[in-house]
């Protein structure tokens, strides 16, 4: 038991439809008094959990992988009613990827994790070999989103399990349904008791609690602003953190590029999820001399989505999330018209209409100075500009303190590789974009104030690991060539050793190592 609350003190937050308004969930908040005791029940099961084998484990994942698919329709509804997204959307962007996910780790934990063996290039430290281990960390933390409430935390869940570590997950206020539909997904993991925790309550509570009472490493995502202050916080104790702070993701329209599937991929990298992707589209440059089909297609293909909240699947764009996020959107929309930029295209309005809804939105005459180009804007708004020469456009992608994906549109992949090498973001996809957040394999992250560190693929694992090297002689002697006393053969020798490492000729590392070779010897045999 972790102790009682008094009723009359209890909290708890509404979960709210964003998209129309009804309270969907009730949460009762997580009394913090007893969160060293928490933290003790996850030391003791995770003690146990790390001396599991991966073939353990895994069997543990699988169970959840199979509890995801059999449920994928209520997850799906779940998250669309929480977040606000359309159930297609939650099933391609976050049910589909969780099961994805428990398959990959489960897979492929064991060989990124296994210990490794690290060539000694050096032919002085012949009698050396080492080892390289990954070891859990212990107990993790993970603060997670509102905008994937499920795909996001679910995948570090896993991560952090798989490589042999505890894990309290936070999950988002805003989406607190999402939370306990992924207790429901690790409960059918029949995982040791204490292993796996969830706390609910104040985002800066939890974050406390969680540095002050010794959590190894903390995984955090969400802005910048807040990212900075927990980093702040978590240098008083030195705890490591992994933050993925959001995007302002440029997509390069090339000359020769199918417009046709660079105008889909603007649609759904840019609208998807109504805009709240970190590494969705948040400026397109096109090639002059392609601007106008493009904005073409854009624009025919905008006024044909549907917004709104329908029970059904006769919608392309749920609602916004928060009422705040909202406000966001329609400010850097605001101000771009104030400044001279213009409204291409809409979405049509389909269905209810009362939650927080915001078209889909092409906009031109957006320019560098605009709040709508400098900034993470969070939303489906799509600003287009277009660019004379390519270097013109790589400038114009990287002006921007954020730096997690980008994409470039083009049928040459040599020319692609090659742009995508100079724009500074962590993930550059070609003729597509966004979706590489649903391959576990593949790492994400970014760059400037986009974040530190990688979760998913072996990075991800990896984060999830002490790294420690193990050394140790093949023959144990008595005593190393460096070790105490000193004396002139001592030195001499040192100097044979080097000579016979880096003298220029063949004949002089010859002399050397015939001077070096009995003194090693006996100092290693006769002490």
């Amino acid at each position: 038991m972790l102790g009682s609350v008094d009723s009359n003190t209890i909290q708890s937050t509404e979960d709210i439809n964003p998209a129309n308004g009804e309270i969907v969930g009730r949460v009762v908040d997580t009394d913090l008094s007893n969160f060293a005791q928490r933290m003790g029940i996850a030391r003791k099961a995770q003690a146990h959990w790390a001396s599991q084998s991966f073939k353990t484990r895994a069997k543990h994942v699988e169970k959840m992988q199979r509890y995801i698919v059999e449920h994928a329709d209520e997850l799906a509804t779940i998250i669309g009613r929480s977040n606000g997204k359309t159930r297609t959307d939650a099933m391609a962007t976050e049910v589909l990827p969780s099961a994805l996910s428990c398959q990959w780790y489960a897979k492929h934990a064991a060989k990124v994790l296994a210990p490794k063996a690290r060539k000694i290039d050096s032919i002085l430290f012949f009698n050396k070999r080492t080892q390289m281990q990954h070891l859990p960390l212990g107990v993790v933390g993970i603060i997670s989103p509102w905008n994937y409430p499920l795909s996001i935390p679910f995948g570090e869940v896993v991560m952090g399990l798989m490589a042999g570590n505890a894990v309290i997950l936070k999950s988002a206020a805003a989406t607190l349904s999402v939370g306990q539909a992924i207790d429901k997904i690790v409960a059918a993991g029949e995982l040791p008791d204490g292993l796996f925790q969830q706390v609910y309550g104040s985002g800066g509570a939890v974050s406390e609690a969680m540095l002050s009472h010794g959590i190894d490493k903390l995984f955090f995502t969400g802005s910048v602003g807040v990212g900075k202050q927990l980093m702040a916080k978590a240098a008083e104790t030195l705890t490591p953190v992994s933050l993925e702070l959001g995007g302002n993701d440029p997509m390069i329209v090339l000359e020769d590029a199918d417009l046709e599937r660079a105008a889909n991929g603007a649609i759904w990298a840019g609208f998807q999820n109504a805009g709240q992707s970190c590494g969705g589209v948040e400026r397109i440059y096109v090639h002059e001399a392609v601007y106008q089909p493009f904005l073409m297609r854009l624009i025919e293909k905008t006024k044909a989505l549907r917004h709104g909240y329908r029970d059904d699947h006769g919608i392309d764009i749920g609602s916004v999330t928060t009422a705040g996020q909202l406000r966001t959107i329609e400010s850097h929309v605001q101000e771009a018209l104030e400044k001279g930029a213009q409204i291409a295209a809409r979405s049509t309005p389909s269905g209810e209409q009362n939650g927080y809804f915001f078209p889909a939105t092409v906009m031109v005459n957006t320019t560098a100075n605009m709040r709508l180009i400098q900034e993470e804007t969070f939303g489906p708004v799509l600003p287009v500009m277009h660019f004379h020469h390519i270097d013109e456009a790589i400038d114009m992608a990287n002006q921007s303190d954020l730096a997690l994906t980008s994409s470039v549109w083009t049928k040459d992949l040599k020319k692609g590789k090659a742009i995508a090498a100079r724009l500074q973001t962590g993930v550059t996809t070609i003729n597509d974009h966004l979706y590489t957040h649903g391959l576990s394999e593949m790492p994400w992250g970014g760059w400037k104030q986009s974040g530190i560190g990688r979760t998913h693929g072996p990075e991800g694992l990896l984060e999830m690991t002490h790294i420690k090297a193990i050394n140790w002689d093949i023959l144990p002697g008595k005593r190393n060539l460096w070790w105490h006393p000193f004396d002139e053969q001592t030195y001499q020798a040192l100097h044979h050793a080097m000579q016979f490492v880096f003298a220029p000729s063949l004949m002089r590392r010859l002399n050397a190592g015939i001077r070096l070779a009995p003194v090693l010897l006996r100092k290693m045999f006769k002490g």
